[in-house]
């Protein structure tokens, strides 16, 4: 059984790859640029997600109007962990969540399906004061997984889930350091 809270992720030694879903418009121009550009927004919050699924519950497998299209975005893992060391937890005071940079906070992990899972994601909010470094100092690369993704929901829709799993990213377990672990898996 998967710890209750726990970062599961695709990585390597020096990237971990977050998912993203855009409008045709924001994706496109990324993929082209190799790096997000307008109409990609630097003046508001941006989620990034580890999970491939919680992403694809929270995106409807790209259906959702204005999430139609699913990247994967490398970043490098200094730049991860530093997100994750200006972070504030979601549930924190109020007045620590409006000052933070990073915002987190844990959502119940979801099966293809859609269903809740008894252990949670992270989701990650790299605020307006540190969009730039994300995009322009931690982004390593972009993917377009749409095709992937449409491929995996219409398995599973027709009641083909092996075959649709074999599409999915392989995640396992991410290893924070202690401090960040304590200061951000206690208690989710």
């Amino acid at each position: 059984m998967a710890p209750r809270y726990q970062i599961r992720a695709d990585y390597d030694a020096h990237t971990i790859v977050v998912y993203q879903a855009y409008s045709p418009a924001i994706a496109d121009a990324a993929l082209r640029a190799g790096r997000f550009v307008a109409p990609f927004s630097f003046h508001r919050m941006t989620w990034i997600k580890p999970s491939f699924m919680w992403l694809m519950h929270r995106s409807n497998w790209a259906r959702k109007p204005g999430q139609e299209r699913v990247l994967a975005v490398r970043i490098t893992r200094e730049g991860w962990e530093e997100a994750l060391s200006q972070a504030v937890l979601t549930t924190a005071d109020p007045a620590a969540v409006n000052q933070a940079a990073v915002h987190v906070q844990w959502d119940p992990e979801r099966s293809p399906r859609g269903a809740a899972l008894n252990h949670y994601s992270i989701q990650v909010g790299i605020g307006r004061r540190m969009i730039r470094t994300f995009t322009d100092d931690w982004l390593v690369s972009l993917t377009d997984l749409t095709p992937q993704v449409r491929k995996a929901a219409t398995l599973i829709q027709t009641g083909h889930a092996a075959g649709a799993q074999r599409l999915f990213p392989a995640e396992r377990a991410y290893q924070l350091p202690r401090s960040l672990e304590n200061r951000l898996c206690a208690g989710g």
